[in-house]
């Protein structure tokens, strides 16, 4: 992990950070809990909606934040191109790029490991679904991708996403008598969020990325590992896809095209992926579930993802809106320190705040308390990152 203190390469786009600073605040946006306020405002379809943007679904279809992990992932390989030419600049060789690629795969795996580990310590709880697991396991078969040319990325993404199909379109559906309880779901939830026909070959903890887990996590496990959510360690396969859509773009990002072909590009590309994947999705060829990242979730996200990375292209770097985006920049320049921060700080954050008001957060009713607080913690987090920004403290792996 290294600490640079310096300006931003010039060749790095304002926009990529801008993105990337959207998605991490997406994520610490959690602590304005529109959720519960929802819950103690029943009648209100404002916070009704929120809430529901700032949760994940059950299984199929797609919030705001299901569009996090997706973005983060996507922005890996949109900065691949940048980073292999920068170093390649300065010269490095081949050895030191597949030594750096290793190194950071084992620092993400490690933090992911050590944040999901937090609510259970001093226990360690070694599981690879966390977002830095995941992008650190599908990473190192991302970055010798990333030496091809962009004409034959399709090449790789086909075979993941066809591969990944086949692996979960082949695997047996189970009969009828199975019990779910077994693994983890409840005969409610299954009654309301449940697949059938073909697509229950996609069914929550009773697919092969489950069945895998059931025995790889329990390797490292006293007791038995029910995945949490659906969420599975193989779900970094079908993520390599999605980063390999980024990396599309960062070629694209960094050829001599004219800027406006480069937003036509994308905004095309983002449309062809959101019809394929909501298509294959309505068709019951595959569902569209993020927890476990289905090839129609790959298509379908990184749709979002190429229209929101023309939307913050267009916005930044074409019509040169830093200001207006300058507290998004703020976060993205240092946006594994923001995740760190927001994972292990928030809630002592939280909890000191509440204590040094006393009753001023509830300045407009109990029920709005949750989101004056997570306003200051958020507030609190966002200065600590702004800081960093000026001292030109950025933490990278």
């Amino acid at each position: 992990m290294n600490t640079v203190a310096g300006d931003r390469p010039a060749s790095r786009l304002a926009s990529i950070d801008a993105y990337r600073g959207l998605v991490i605040l997406l994520m610490m946006a959690e602590v304005l809990s529109y959720c519960a306020i929802s819950q103690a405002v029943p009648d209100s379809g404002f916070w009704k909606f929120l809430c529901y943007h700032q949760s994940h679904v059950q299984w199929v279809g797609c919030s705001l934040h299901d569009l996090i992990q997706p973005g983060f992932s996507f922005l890996v390989g949109v900065v691949l191109p940048f980073s292999i030419a920068s170093r390649l600049m300065r010269g490095a060789t081949t050895a030191t790029l597949v030594r750096h690629a290793a190194i950071r795969s084992v620092i993400l795996i490690v933090l992911g490991i050590a944040i999901g580990s937090l609510p259970m310590l001093p226990s360690l709880n070694v599981q690879f679904e966390d977002t830095l697991a995941q992008i650190g396991l599908a990473y190192v078969f991302l970055f010798p991708i990333g030496f091809c040319r962009a004409r034959y990325l399709w090449i790789p993404l086909s075979i993941i996403l066809i591969g990944y199909w086949l692996l979960f379109a082949l695997y047996p559906v189970p009969g009828p008598d199975f019990d779910y309880t077994q693994v983890g779901v409840s005969n409610e939830w299954l009654a309301e969020n449940g697949l059938k026909g073909f697509a229950a070959h996609w069914q929550i903890n009773s697919n092969p990325a489950a069945l895998f887990d059931q025995w790889f996590v329990n390797l490292f496990r006293e007791h038995p590992y029910v995945p949490f959510k659906g969420l599975t360690t193989l779900n970094f396969v079908p993520l390599i896809g999605t980063m390999i859509l980024g990396l599309m773009a960062g070629h694209v990002l960094r050829s001599d095209r004219r800027p406006w072909e480069k937003v036509r590009w994308l905004v095309v590309a983002g449309l062809v992926c959101l019809v394929s994947g909501w298509g294959l999705g309505a068709l019951g060829i595959c569902p569209v579930v993020k927890s476990i990242w289905t090839p129609s979730w790959v298509l379908f996200s990184g749709g979002w993802c190429f229209l929101f990375m023309a939307a913050a292209f267009i916005l930044v770097d074409l019509r040169g809106q830093r200001k207006l985006a300058f507290p998004l920049i703020v976060v993205g320049m240092n946006s594994i320190v923001a995740y760190c921060l927001y994972h292990v700080f928030q809630r002592y954050a939280s909890n000191s705040f509440r204590r040094i008001s006393g009753e001023t957060f509830k300045i407009f009713g109990d029920a709005y308390e949750p989101l004056v607080n997570g306003i200051m913690v958020l507030l609190f987090l966002w200065f600590i990152l702004y800081v960093m920004y000026r001292l030109k403290i950025f933490v990278r792996i």
